[in-house]
């Protein structure tokens, strides 16, 4: 029996890329899917409601069942639209994955606030609008599945991605939440941080690259595989198979999938009172301070 047999999935983004790997796997694996992409340009203009209905013809033309869905992600209305076209279709969600997203890249002395705030409502805001509509059903069914998407940019950090960095941060954040609140539901909620040569990866300026590839920091996370490569993992973590796998960072690219850890300690300085600033001058630089990694040193003063 296919893995997702009688499972109903929204995937955002779900038009080119990573999203449109995942849902014609999920597909193949018996989901019925609604696949949602306004067909926008890398940085968000544009509109081309032809791109979902494409991928919806694709996935028709292999045997499976598809719904195309054009509602923005970057409002509750929207949100809320992208999960009623799920019940309204097939009955029922089982399934959210969240990839939509798009660029404005900038180094942050010379991004503007539109840049921020558009960045923020596709990545950020758009997982919880979905998300929250989501986890209403969700949460009444006692069942449900949450793939959020994640990136290197915000657990690890790129040069000139202020807006899309804090927006994957957050995303990591707003899951381990998810997973604490809905977990009780029997809901699991997981976010995956791809690499994989996209629209959007193959879309950084090369100065940023360059920069980047100075301080080690690949343009993509590391290795590159292809959008494809994502959508296996993804679609074991929405099946029944995956039910104790919950509040969890997965970094997927070709081959590889790698569980990423969670924020622990790794030093300590301890007194019974209240530090001062001239012990902590003191004591910090031989303690916590030892070979401290900073990913973007100043260069030595000229003479």
């Amino acid at each position: 029996m296919p893995l997702l047999e009688d499972k109903v999935a929204i995937v955002t983004g779900a038009g080119r890329g990573i999203g449109r790997g995942v849902a014609k796997l999920m597909a193949s694996e018996g989901a019925k899917v609604v696949v949602c992409d306004l067909g926008v340009n890398v940085d968000g203009s544009g509109v081309d409601v032809s791109v979902a209905q494409q991928v919806v013809n694709e996935i028709g033309e292999l045997g499976g069942t598809a719904v195309a869905c054009t509602e923005s992600v970057a409002t509750m209305a929207g949100g809320e639209k992208i999960v009623q076209t799920a019940v309204d279709n097939f009955g029922k969600l089982d399934i959210v994955v969240t990839v939509a997203g798009i660029l404005r890249d900038r180094m942050v002395f010379n991004m503007t606030e539109e840049e921020w705030d558009d960045v923020i409502a596709v990545h950020l805001k758009g997982t919880f609008t979905v998300v929250k509509h989501a986890s209403i059903l969700f949460r009444q069914q006692r069942s449900g599945r949450i793939i959020t998407f994640s990136s290197t940019s915000g657990l690890y950090g790129n040069s000139g991605q202020a807006n899309y960095g804090a927006a994957k941060d957050g995303i990591a954040g707003f899951t381990r939440v998810c997973a604490r609140d809905l977990g009780r539901y029997g809901v699991t909620a997981n976010a995956i941080s791809p690499s994989a040569s996209t629209r959007m990866t193959t879309s950084v300026p090369d100065e940023a690259r360059a920069l980047r590839s100075a301080r080690g920091i690949a343009a993509g996370g590391g290795l590159r595989g292809d959008a494809e490569d994502v959508a296996p993992m993804v679609t074991w973590l929405a099946s029944d198979e995956a039910q104790h796998v919950n509040g969890h960072v997965f970094h997927v690219t070709g081959g590889l999938v790698t569980l990423l850890n969670e924020p622990e300690p790794v030093k300590t300085i301890q007194k019974d009172s209240r530090w001062t600033v001239d012990e902590l001058a003191g004591v910090f630089p031989a303690t916590i301070g030892v070979e401290l990694y900073n990913p973007a040193p100043a260069p030595p003063p000229s003479a």
